[in-house]
């Protein structure tokens, strides 16, 4: 591609990196961003108030910036979007004899004492209802002027709390509102509450919504007229109110169904345009593969994926394929064999890998896997400088180097390949769509694409995060593999956890330790790295090395070298090892309060153990209280080592809630819609989506004008850049 045009490429395709596949959908990917060579003109006018920062609205300063950021609410379509957890509902009384305990009430009550408790002792303000019953309104803390100056003696408040029995007095702890205008407490009978972060409060959000709600446009319709009316679903605007005012079912499918039908109909342009380029068709005569020399033979599954990618790339239109294959199950081998296949059909192949540490190990792995087949394989990451880089380059351009293994340095504005065919995506999940589409603007025409991962996805998912994509699942392992001894022990053995540990670093072998955070904080009880790695530094010295997501990367990049390397013999972290890390000397795995992780996420932490010849352990420290689920969990864990079963699982346990790891929706592509929706309506968005492309014209017409500005409000305004002229 000439210059210019690649220029142009990049430009609007930089915008999308992380935006579907990354869990952090909040990215304002297309605010004004000029080293992203995007602008705010290419968002439609009359969106553009959704995505104005939020300190523009009333009561925001730089005090409440840092909670709304830990929240993702930067912008003011984000307020509109934080939908409630729950909502309490409020009965309004005319006195006391009219409540019961444990419930939440709005009542008229006049104080008539103060009682200070010595010490640290709660404040109670005694009051009186209409019919002469007395309610103490307690107070914690020692700021007891709030509580004077808002309920002053002799002056009646209409109070909105949970009524509560203290012995023989009802009481009020810490009430929700106090108001001297009945109208004011009555409005607060149905009052959402929304997630919060430290800093916050309940009224100041709800103000901040209150804000953002008001400057929502009226925007056309997008959902095909006929499902909006028979799932009686409201309009866009009208159901965003609705959802921040009450428990309405209605509302909230159609909020969720608008970013499926977003996510469905830029996936499907994704595929469409992908489909209407013009590839290179490959087709190797086997000089290459059949050199390979591998200590097993492929395994159904794995002969399986062979021919359907060897089907694919024989296409005349670019392959667009996702292999999904467990931790171990032989994704490498695989790409290896579509790499040499590139190579035998007179074109280059790179794999891209999501950190330079994984590039390193693929490149090592793929060098000895190949050794006998004299391909030619080059690793270029963003440490090579100097000749060794230019050697590189050079090589890339005139076609002498066949397969590249790198970082995100493989696809930089200085890197020519003489005639690429064909690349492969490690770890897609870590990569977003833009981003691999800028790659594959590298080829004289568009080269196909092999996307893999090890993180196992339950099917009905795989539509919602992959649907632009042909799948390919290996779902056998390979010979040898031995399984992992898995066992849950409780966390008063910490002790001699820890003294097995150091029985095995005597050994010569190494080891993990993983921790469910950074550091510990106020009121969390979560194992905290850093304090766990100044206990076990303290054991046993500098053979342990600390590794999480905040550390500047060279920091990070040490640790893991030394850990890989030998030079350390335990490596304490956080999830940040869950993916590429491939010691085949550490042969034991503890994962701290295990019960806090999903199945998958402890499934994917437990495959960093077993990859060698020796036998690997891995130890759930549970802690002392458990739910069902979280004993389901544990059980399942130790029943089964097939990753596709436990996403399944997963899902079946987690419901609603979240699928992966210890967040709730962060990581699904999606922050409107639960797993239960995604579930019931996505079929139902794919099914329109299609039929905006295939019946109704796609992107033009007055329903597809409506349909571009959905894109652009959930962020998958790439799939508008696809078109031609879009």
């Amino acid at each position: 591609m000439p210059g210019a045009e690649f220029q142009a490429a990049k430009s609007v395709f930089m915008g999308a990196i992380g935006v579907v596949h990354n869990a952090a959908l909040a990215t304002p990917a297309f605010e004004a961003s000029p080293k992203h060579g995007y602008s705010r003109a290419m968002r439609p006018d009359r969106l553009n108030p959704l995505f104005v920062a939020a300190d523009s609205l009333k009561g925001v300063g730089t005090g409440l910036a840092r909670p709304l950021e830990r929240l993702g609410l930067t912008r003011v379509k984000d307020f509109a979007y934080h939908l409630p957890d729950r909502f309490v509902t409020r009965r309004a009384v005319a006195d006391l004899d009219q409540a019961s305990v444990g419930e939440n009430v709005v009542v008229g009550l006049t104080p008539v004492e103060y009682r200070s408790s010595a010490g640290r002792g709660p404040f109670r303000v005694l009051a009186a209802d209409e019919a002469g019953n007395v309610c103490a309104i307690t107070y914690f803390g020692r700021n007891t002027g709030w509580a004077r100056k808002a309920l002053p003696l002799g002056e009646k408040r209409w109070i909105a709390g949970r009524l509560d029995q203290y012995g023989q007095m009802l009481q009020i702890v810490h009430p929700d509102h106090v108001s001297d205008e009945s109208g004011l407490a009555l409005g607060q009978l149905v009052e959402p509450v929304y997630p919060l972060s430290e800093g916050l409060t309940q009224g100041r959000l709800a103000a901040l919504v209150h804000q953002a709600l008001e400057r929502m446009p009226d925007l056309p319709e997008w959902i095909e007229p006929g499902l909006a009316d028979k799932m009686q679903w409201p309009l866009w605007r009208d159901a965003l109110e609705l959802a921040h005012r009450s428990e309405h079912a209605a509302a909230r499918d159609r909020l969720a169904y608008d970013e499926l039908l977003a996510n469905s109909l830029a996936l499907m342009l994704v595929r469409r345009d992908n489909r209407a380029r013009a590839g290179t068709p490959l087709h190797g005569d086997g000089s290459l593969r059949g050199k390979l020399k591998l200590p097993f033979g492929l395994t159904g599954a794995q002969s399986r994926a062979v021919r359907e990618i060897e089907g694919d790339l024989a296409q005349p239109s670019p392959m667009l394929r996702l292999l999904q294959g467990d931790v171990g199950s032989g994704k490498t081998v695989v790409a290896l064999e579509a790499m040499l296949l590139a190579v035998e059909a007179g074109t280059q192949a790179a794999l891209l890998a999501p950190t330079e540490i994984l590039a390193r190990q693929h490149h090592e792995t793929l060098t000895r896997m190949a050794a006998g087949t004299g391909a030619t394989i080059a690793l270029l990451t963003g440490r090579d400088k100097g000749r060794a880089r230019e050697s590189i380059l050079m090589g890339l351009l005139d076609g002498s180097i066949q397969i590249v293994v790198g970082t995100h340095a493989i696809f930089q504005d200085a890197v020519a390949y003489k005639n690429l065919a064909l690349v492969v995506i490690d770890e897609q999940h870590r990569f977003g769509v833009g981003q691999r589409l800028m790659l594959t603007q590298k080829g004289r025409r568009a080269p196909h694409c092999l996307a893999m991962t090890a993180t196992p996805i339950p099917r009905t998912l795989t539509l919602a995060q992959y649907g632009e994509m042909d799948v390919s699942r290996l779902d056998e392992m390979p010979p040898g593999r031995q399984p992992i001894d898995t066992r849950v022990v409780a966390i008063e053995r910490l002790g001699d956890v820890i003294g097995a540990i150091g029985r095995h670093l005597e050994s010569g072998s190494q080891a993990y330790w993983v921790c469910p955070m950074v550091r510990e904080q106020e009121n969390e009880d979560l194992a905290a790295a850093e304090a766990r790695y100044a206990e076990l530094k303290a054991r046993f010295g500098d053979s342990v090395v600390l590794v999480h997501g905040q550390l500047k990367g060279e920091v990070k990049d040490a640790a893991m070298e030394r850990f890989a390397s030998g030079a350390a013999r335990l490596l304490v972290a956080t999830t940040v090892i869950e993916v590429g890390v491939d010691v085949p000397n550490a042969t034991l795995m503890v994962i701290e309060q295990a019960e806090r992780f999903g199945l998958a996420q402890l499934h994917q932490l437990r495959g960093r153990v077993g990859r060698g010849e020796g036998k690997s352990t891995c130890l759930l420290l549970r802690g002392e209280a458990l739910s069902e689920t979280a004993r389901e969990r544990l059980a399942l864990m130790r029943e089964t080592q097939d990753g596709f079963r436990l996403a399944e699982e997963d899902l079946r346990l987690r419901g609603g809630g979240e699928l992966l790891g210890t967040r709730q929706s962060g990581d699904t592509p999606f922050r409107v819609a639960s797993l239960e929706q995604i579930q019931k309506l996505l079929p139902l968005a794919h099914d329109d989506a299609r039929l905006l492309i295939e019946r109704d014209g796609g992107l033009t017409g007055e329903r597809g004008e409506a349909a571009r500005l959905l894109l652009y409000l959930f962020e998958r305004d790439w799939g508008v850049q696809l078109l031609r002229g879009g």
